[in-house]
């Protein structure tokens, strides 16, 4: 196996390797590739977003290359093909982190409930040692701009740290229990209201009474989305 795709095949998260898998044996059964769909139902993936993510994280890795105009438009690559060809097992330097929903970054939205749990079964690959603590984290998809100005587009992912603690200036998932709404701003406590700050020179901050606050967690790391 060649160094680069040696050095490739230690990125792969377990599920990453499952869609190389399945894309290998179904490119081999009937020779032509699958669609997104069909690769998110063989690997247990409802959502096609996450599929998208991962298949980026394979094309950026240099695994695929994908032509997003055309329905079956991903084609296998050498260091892909060298993984089934020489049997490589992935290395295990990843952990994963559970992708609970999306949340609103512009102003609060509805959501089923205050816990987020509501996209069961799809993870985030993250490098192990990235972060010095890796306990009680969960990423959420960002829908909105509200947060630009901090690099946090929509559609990026933001890996939190469940807390119910926030100090002045962190950048927080809050739930608002008296509208069951949620949103991500910057956290200021002022007296007895919080300020919800938006990193947005078009958006106003949104203020509400602090006993109204519920923190779910702290963003502790930002996955961009690149066009």
């Amino acid at each position: 196996m060649s160094r680069k795709a040696r050095k490739q095949n230690g990125t792969l998260s377990e599920r990453q390797r499952g869609i190389l898998e399945f894309f290998y044996e179904f490119q081999q059964e009937n020779n032509f590739p699958p669609t997104i769909r069909e690769i998110g139902k063989a690997v247990g993936i409802s959502s096609t977003s996450v599929v998208n993510y991962n298949l980026s994280r394979l094309e950026d890795m240099g695994f695929i290359e994908r032509e997003r105009t055309v329905s079956r438009g991903i084609r296998l690559l050498d260091p892909a093909l060298t993984l089934f060809h020489e049997g490589a097992a992935a290395v295990k330097d990843l952990i994963e982190v559970p992708l609970v929903g999306r949340i609103v970054a512009s102003e609060p939205a509805p959501v089923p409930g205050s816990d987020f749990e509501y996209m069961p079964g799809e993870y985030i690959p993250l490098a192990r040692g990235l972060l010095k603590d890796e306990s009680d984290l969960f990423a959420l998809q960002v829908q909105g701009d509200s947060m630009v100005d901090a690099l946090v587009d929509d559609g990026d992912i933001v890996i939190m740290r469940r807390q119910a603690q926030a100090e002045n200036g962190d950048m927080v998932a809050v739930w608002l229990p008296e509208r069951e709404e949620t949103t991500l701003k910057q956290f200021f406590l002022e007296k007895s209201r919080v300020r919800l700050q938006p990193a947005n020179p078009f958006m106003d901050p949104i203020y509400v009474d602090a006993r109204d606050v519920e923190v779910q967690g702290k963003v502790v790391l930002v996955i961009r989305q690149l066009s």
